[in-house]
């Protein structure tokens, strides 16, 4: 016979394991989900580097070849510029034409102005004094 001081040993319930179906398929839908979340990072990543590069329409994207992307740790395309400048040498029509030309700098943002009364004809400043009247 058995000591009966001693405590019989819990029965913890069984762990699933891998040949459980329904982990199986938790699993295989986990590693889709990190499947498409890499993708779409890479895709997104692409796009940034794409505009960046002077592409006009961002479908030449699909152009590139999948096998040559690579995420790096921060989750960015390894080699991403290195990508744009083939596709832009191997097909420059997805691409804005480069110009030598320099462009103008924008003109200074200033706020618009009231026309000052000393300004304006006899009959703007009446127009404008009857309309600052009936505001009061």
């Amino acid at each position: 016979m058995t000591d009966p001081s001693q405590a019989p040993a819990q029965i913890l319930p069984s762990e699933p394991t891998s040949a459980d179906p329904r982990v199986a398929e938790l699993e295989r839908r986990l590693a889709e989900q990190a499947q498409s979340h890499q993708t779409r990072l890479a895709i997104a990543d692409l796009k940034l580097h794409a505009i960046r590069a002077g592409m006009i329409d961002l479908d030449g994207i699909k152009l590139i070849d999948q096998s040559q992307i690579r995420l790096t740790e921060a989750g960015e395309v390894d080699g991403a510029d290195r990508l744009m400048t083939n596709l832009r040498r191997d097909k420059p029509w997805l691409f804005q034409a480069v110009t030598t030309s320099t462009l103008a700098p924008a003109p200074p943002v200033t706020s618009p102005t009231a026309k000052r009364a000393t300004e304006m004809t006899h009959a703007e400043w009446q127009s404008a004094r009857a309309a600052l009247l009936k505001r009061r």
